[in-house]
Formats: structure tokens, C-alpha cells, sequence
């Protein structure tokens, strides 16, 4: 029946409406005084009764004119409460002006109030009711997921009003840290402390816990995590503030939980002189700009307002993709008022070029034409399996590819040169990390020979859901089912999100001085079979190991890989030093002069040339004195 009435046209449902409003009108005027009066009936109310009639005739159209009967019940909310106040304010004072005015009849005073206080309790009452039952009636038959939600503020309010308008997710109870909630109620559902989750989740069978914590602090949010990795619920995350407040994401659209949030730190506020340094109205060009890091710099460096952005990179479908990303950000950008914290022009030149670092003249002539002044050279094979495979690729791409940049700008007069480098570069044990090395070499080498430009190299550890880090891999082979593949329980790596450690690089670019190696603070590092037992967990998933046979997903140890270390480094010699920023230092490690390092390059591109892979391997070993592979 109820279903068949909200299927009557429009006019029909708004008529029925007013129907029972008329109804609640005459109750609210006979209960004014029979609850004023203490009678059922009051003599008083043969002299007004035509009180009864002029009620209806002003309170009706007047609740029609300020939009009572507009609004779709099933999707209404606090407002229209507002608005039946407002409708019995308005319409009881037009009466007792037409009452004054006619002067027929008793009325005490209080009948006013309390006709006003009936009217609201019945017409707004009644609607709550009805829209309470609507909203149920709509939701029965399809299947509903008991959900409960950790955090009862103003997130996980506005998360459960989201996800009661439909779907088949059924918020059941709110979880918070704050004791001052504990045994209160929010929307209808009680708030209970956390430590009453296990039995919260038997009792209401729930199969999904959301963290509506959006703002808080990423320890805060570890802790939090680490005390549900125990229970047997799946976790998803609201998204993040900053997604919120930007209009990226909606309240109800969920995500998985982000290795970021097991792992990530919270992030130091960025030294805004530092970022605008070598951006701010120059000509900027991102080598590798398709990649992960290559593409976060990008989006960092075009909300400093750069004069140019050349995008330069050898996959046609990556450079795509990072183009219509960054020009929807520049229409972003032209509508929102102040959308960077920088004054300045709102006219950047996006220019994406097709092209390898292993062609110097390609890269010469970019330069040449578009005056770049700041080179970001983030292109490189980063893979260490593959990369052991094709060494002699990852030494035409990582070793000739950085030395055709940094020649190409130093002919063009390019006045910064950064090189995204790797902890891998230290005591490389693969060809990867030793390509990487000698990358380094090459820029120290340089600068010392070319000061007027700045070149200056950027070392840090794993960036986490990049394309080459474990944390897609453990997210796919979760959700195929298992088993998650780790190569050995003691292999340690440094993390640090892919944002944090763009903007520190292009921080560490006006640290610059002449052949600077910049470490950045990568934290403690993380044990990679923890992590991988985390992100299971958090699932919604057990581990299967001997302790727990009838676990769900299995981790499997494949072994160390070919170049592959337990523990990665930062820093070659005995120490560092600081710098303006507290996570980046500057690292003092020695290097061949120019002469030699040009001598051997010339021989490493012969014998790479004739593809002399045994050539190839001795000469790294010989030009990387740390290289043991």
C-alpha cells in the first residue's frame, strides 16, 4: 500500500498531505482549549468557533507558500522541521490578527502557545514518523550489510544520514574514543566504547566496521587500526579530509584501508619559500612525468605556479593520462579563488612531449625552445627483477639517460638539474641500485665542472602504491583470495608516501648548491611480512599459518631475489648534515673526478653497444666501487 501511494502523481500525494494537515490543524485548535480549560469540550469554544474554519484556511496556504509540500519525505531532513515552525509561526500570527481584528469571542492567551506547540508536535512529528517508515519500507527486500561506525562526530553523523537515503549498508551502532559519548545516542543509534567491539559485532552479526575519523592524526589512526587488526570485520575508510573539503570524494564513498594509513607519519607542514623557489614563474620540465613520482611532481609543481610545465615522457598512453589530469586541475584552478596558497598567474603552459632521456638531441632541443629553467629528472628503470634481467637497458635508460639530460642542460643554461635517486644506490647489490649509483657519480662529477648549473641529486626509499611497490601487489592477491607472497620475514624497507616525498624533493632543489646528494627522512622501517599480515587482517581476513591453520589467506616466502638486500640503506660514508628542513640532510659522500668517470662511461657505452653483458657487469663493478652483486 505504501509503495502504491508513493507511485499517485505528485499533485495527488501533496492533496493527501494536506489533508492530514487539515486534520492536526482542527486537533491543535480544539486542543488549545481543552488543555487549557481542562475540559474535553469548553463552552468557550461555541463563541470561536469559527476559529476552526479561518485555522484551516491560513495555515494551509501557508505552509504551501513556504514549501512544506515540496520536498520528497523519504529524502527530507532537519530543515523541514524549520520549515513547520516557521509555517505555525507565521499562520497562528495571522490569526490572532484576524482575531483581533474581528474581537468575536474568548481566547486566553496561553491557547496560542499551546496550539502552536501541538501543531508543530503533529505535523512535524507525524512526517519524522512517516519518513522513518517510508525510508524502511524502501529498504525491504534488499539485502543490508549490519555496518558499524568508529566515530560518532560530526563525520560519522553526516555518514550515517548518507547511507540511510539507500543502499544495502544498515548503520546499527556508532563506536567512539570520547567516554563523554559512551551509553549516549546519536541519530537512534547508541555509542559504545571500543572495547565493547567484539561483542557488538556477534550481537548485530555485523560484516563491515567504517572509520569515520577523517581528521585525525595518522598516529592516532595506527592505533585505531592495530586494535581491530583482531577482529573478525572488514574495515573501510571515509576518505580523508582533504578529500572531503576538496569535493574529490563524497562522505559515502569508501576505501579500502591505504597502506598510508598502517604506515604513514604525519606530515611536517611544508616550507612554502622552499617549494616556490625553483617553480614560481619559471619554466619547469619533469622528465619521466607518466611515472608515479614523476607524476606527483607534476601535480605539486603545478600548484605553485609555474610559467611552463613540459611533461616529458616515452609512454604515449601515461603521458595521457597525466595531461588530462593536470589540465583538469588548471580548470580547477581558474574556477577556485585562491586554490594555492601562492598570488600569481593563473595562465601556465602545460606542454607534453613525447620522448626518451636516451636521445640527447631530443632532449637538447626541448630545452633549447622552451627555456626551461628547473629539471626534474624523475625518468628511470626502477624494477629491480626486471632490470636484473635487461641490464644493459637500465643502463641505457638510468646511466645515459641522466648524463644526456644533465649534458642537455648544461648547454641550454639550465639553472637547476635534480635527480630523483633510490636508497638503492647505496652498496648496490643489483644493477638497478648500481645504475643509480653511478647516476649520481655522473651529477657530482658535473657540477663540479659546470657551476653555472646547480645539479643536485635526491635520495629516499620505497613510495608507497607506487607501480613498483608491494602494497598493489598484497591488495590484488587479497582479493583474488591469497596467498600474499613475501620473499623473506626478516626483509625490511623504508616507506614514505608518494605527496610527501615529491614536495621534499622539490624542496631539497633550492637547498642546492654544487653536486648536493639530499637524504629525506624516511622514518623507521617497516618489516614487510608485518605488513603484509596487516593489510590481511584488515580485510576482514585471518592469516593462515601453523598457530592457526584454518586461517584465511596464507603468506607464502619466495626468497630473496636477485640483487635483493634484507635491509636497505641511505647513506654511503659516516654521516650527514642538516639542513633548513628537519627531513631533509645533506649527505657527504666522495666520488671520481670528471675525467675518470667520463673515461669509463665512454667504455660502458661501447661495450653496451656490442650488448657484451658480461662487459657490462664488470665495468659497473669497476666504476661502483661499492657495487657487490
Amino acid at each position: 500500500m505504501t509503495l502504491n501511494f508513493w507511485h499517485l502523481p505528485t499533485a495527488l500525494r501533496r492533496a493527501l498531505l494536506m489533508c492530514s494537515d487539515t486534520v492536526a490543524v482542527l486537533i491543535a485548535v480544539w486542543a488549545s482549549f481543552a488543555i487549557r480549560l481542562g475540559e474535553w469540550w469548553p463552552d468557550l469554544l461555541q463563541d470561536v468557533i469559527w476559529l476552526f474554519p479561518l485555522a484551516v484556511v491560513i495555515l494551509i496556504p501557508t505552509f504551501a507558500a513556504i514549501g512544506l509540500y515540496r520536498p520528497i519525505l523519504r529524502y527530507a531532513d532537519e530543515s523541514l522541521l524549520h520549515t513547520i515552525v516557521l509555517g505555525a509561526s507565521a499562520g497562528l500570527l495571522l490569526m490572532m490578527a484576524v482575531w483581533v481584528f474581528m474581537r468575536q469571542g474568548i481566547v486566553p492567551r496561553s491557547s496560542w502557545l499551546i496550539a502552536w506547540l501541538v501543531l508543530i508536535a503533529l505535523v512535524g512529528g507525524g512526517r519524522l514518523l512517516l519518513r522513518r517508515y517510508l525510508r524502511r519500507r524502501f529498504r525491504l527486500g534488499a539485502p543490508h550489510t549490519p555496518v558499524i561506525i568508529y566515530g560518532a562526530g560530526e563525520a560519522g553523523v553526516q555518514l550515517v544520514q548518507a547511507l540511510r537515503y539507500g543502499g544495502d549498508l544498515e548503520p546499527v551502532v556508532f563506536v567512539d574514543d570520547n567516554p563523554q559519548l559512551w551509553r549516549s545516542i546519536v541519530l537512534g543509534l547508541k555509542v559504545r566504547a571500543p572495547f565493547k567491539l567484539p561483542r557488538l559485532i556477534a550481537r548485530h552479526q555485523a560484516g563491515l566496521l567504517l572509520l569515520a575519523l577523517p581528521s585525525v592524526s595518522h598516529r592516532r589512526r595506527q592505533q585505531v587500526l592495530n586494535s581491530l587488526m583482531s577482529l573478525p570485520i572488514k574495515v573501510l575508510a571515509l576518505p580523508t579530509l582533504a578529500e572531503l573539503t576538496s569535493g574529490a570524494r563524497r562522505i559515502d564513498e569508501f576505501r579500502e584501508i591505504d597502506v598510508e594509513d598502517i604506515l604513514g607519519r604525519d606530515a611536517v607542514q611544508p616550507n612554502l619559500v622552499l617549494l616556490q623557489n625553483r617553480v614560481k614563474g619559471k619554466t619547469v620540465m619533469v622528465t619521466g612525468a607518466g611515472g608515479s613520482i614523476g607524476a606527483e611532481l607534476c601535480r605539486q609543481i603545478l600548484l605553485l605556479h609555474p610559467r611552463q610545465l613540459v611533461l616529458f615522457e616515452r609512454s604515449e598512453y601515461a603521458l595521457y593520462v597525466i595531461e588530462q589530469e593536470l589540465r583538469g586541475m588548471l580548470a580547477n584552478m581558474a574556477l577556485t579563488p585562491n586554490a594555492s596558497p601562492f598570488e600569481g598567474e593563473k595562465d601556465i603552459a602545460l606542454i607534453p612531449l613525447l620522448g626518451s632521456v636516451v636521445h640527447r638531441r631530443r632532449l637538447q632541443v626541448v630545452m633549447e625552445r622552451f627555456e626551461v629553467e628547473t629539471v626534474y629528472h624523475a625518468a628511470a628503470y626502477k624494477h629491480v627483477p626486471i632490470v636484473e634481467r635487461n641490464p644493459i637497458e637500465g643502463v641505457r635508460n638510468n646511466v645515459f639517460g641522466t648524463w644526456h639530460a644533465a649534458e642537455a642542460a648544461i648547454a641550454t643554461g639550465v639553472e637547476t638539474f635534480v635527480l630523483v635517486s633510490s636508497d638503492k644506490a647505496v652498496r648496490p647489490t643489483n644493477v638497478m641500485g648500481a645504475t643509480k649509483r653511478l647516476a649520481e657519480m655522473i651529477l657530482q662529477g658535473l657540477a663540479g665542472e659546470n657551476p653555472a648549473t646547480r645539479f643536485c641529486m635526491v635520495r629516499f626509499g620505497n613510495v608507497l602504491d607506487s607501480s613498483g611497490s608491494v602494497a598493489p601487489l598484497f591488495r590484488e592477491q587479497i582479493r583474488r583470495g591469497g596467498p600474499v607472497t613475501v620473499t623473506h620475514p626478516e626483509v625490511e624497507r623504508y616507506f614514505m608516501t608518494i605527496p610527501e616525498a615529491a614536495q621534499l624533493v622539490i624542496q631539497a632543489s633550492a637547498l642546492a648548491q654544487d653536486g648536493d646528494l639530499f637524504l629525506l627522512d624516511m622514518g623507521e622501517p617497516v618489516r614487510i611480512l608485518e605488513l603484509a599480515r596487516r593489510m590481511i587482517q584488515l580485510s576482514g581476513f585471518t592469516v593462515r599459518d601453523e598457530a592457526y591453520p584454518e586461517g584465511d589467506i596464507e603468506i607464502h616466502f619466495t626468497g630473496l631475489r636477485s640483487g635483493e638486500k634484507l635491509r636497505e640503506e641511505l647513506l654511503i660514508g659516516a654521516g650527514d648534515l642538516p639542513t633548513e628542513h628537519p627531513m631533509i640532510r645533506r649527505a657527504r659522500e666522495g666520488h671520481p673526478p670528471w675525467p675518470v668517470i667520463r673515461e669509463g662511461l665512454t667504455r660502458l657505452d661501447t661495450v653496451a653497444h656490442d650488448f657484451d653483458y658480461l662487459a657490462v657487469s664488470a665495468l659497473l663493478h669497476e666504476l661502483v666501487a661499492e657495487y657487490q652483486p
